[in-house]
C-alpha cells in the first residue's frame, strides 16, 4: 500500500500505475485502484472525476516532461532568434522519447495507455501545452509555410497516428510474442517523409 502521508492525489497515481503494470490497464477497475491505494470506493472519481481522467492524470505527469524540453528549445529558437528549422529535427525531438519509453515495461505501458486514450477522439484533457495537437501543428506550419493550416493538421494526425500504432502497441500481444519497433532512424525518415513531401494541392 502507498504511504499514508503521500497527498491523495499520487497515492491514486502511484496505485493505477502499480496496477496497470502488473494487469495490463484494460484488466484493472476503479475499485482496484482505489482499494490498492488504501481509499474508499469514490477516490478515484471525487479526484479525477472519471477512470479517464485519471489515465490523463498519469499519461501528462509521466510523458509531457519528455517532449517539453526538446520541443521547447526548437520553438523558443524559432521564436526569438527567427532561426529556421528543419522537420526532421521536430520529428526526431517527438521519436526519440518514444524510443526511450519503448526500452522499459513501464514506458511501454505508458505508450499503450496514450494509443488507447488518443486515438479514439484525438482529445486528452490536459493542462500541459505540449499534450495537445496545437503547438505540433503550429511548429509545423511555420517549417512549411507553403502548406494551408488544414493540410498541416492532417499530417501531423497521420504522422502521430503512426507513432501511436508503432510504440502504442499492447505489453503482451496475444498469441505471439512482442514485436520490436523499427530502428529509430527509419521511423524518422519515414514520418519526416510525410511531413515534408510536396503539397497534395
Amino acid at each position: 500500500m502507498a504511504d499514508d502521508s503521500a497527498p491523495t492525489r499520487d497515492r491514486l497515481l502511484a496505485a493505477a500505475e502499480r496496477l496497470f503494470l502488473d494487469r495490463g490497464a484494460d484488466q484493472v477497475s476503479v475499485r482496484a485502484i482505489n482499494a490498492e491505494a488504501g481509499l474508499n470506493p469514490g477516490a478515484v472519481h471525487y479526484h479525477f472525476g472519471s477512470r479517464e481522467g485519471l489515465v490523463s492524470a498519469l499519461l501528462e505527469q509521466e510523458l509531457a516532461p519528455l517532449w517539453a524540453e526538446r520541443l521547447e528549445l526548437i520553438a523558443k529558437r524559432s521564436r526569438t532568434d527567427g532561426a529556421p528549422f528543419e522537420v526532421a529535427e521536430l520529428v526526431t525531438a517527438i521519436v526519440e522519447p518514444f524510443v526511450e519509453l519503448s526500452r522499459t515495461a513501464k514506458g511501454r505501458m505508458l505508450c499503450h495507455l496514450l494509443a488507447r486514450a488518443t486515438l479514439p477522439t484525438w482529445r486528452i484533457p490536459a493542462a500541459s501545452p505540449w499534450f495537445g495537437p496545437v503547438p505540433f501543428e503550429a511548429m509545423l506550419g511555420r517549417a512549411r509555410p507553403d502548406l494551408p493550416m488544414d493540410e498541416v493538421a492532417d499530417r501531423w494526425r497521420l504522422a502521430f497516428t503512426l507513432l501511436l500504432e508503432i510504440y502504442g502497441r499492447p505489453l503482451a500481444p496475444v498469441g505471439g510474442a512482442a514485436v520490436a519497433p523499427p530502428p529509430a532512424g527509419t521511423v524518422i525518415a519515414f514520418v519526416t517523409a510525410g511531413l515534408t513531401a510536396p503539397a497534395s494541392g
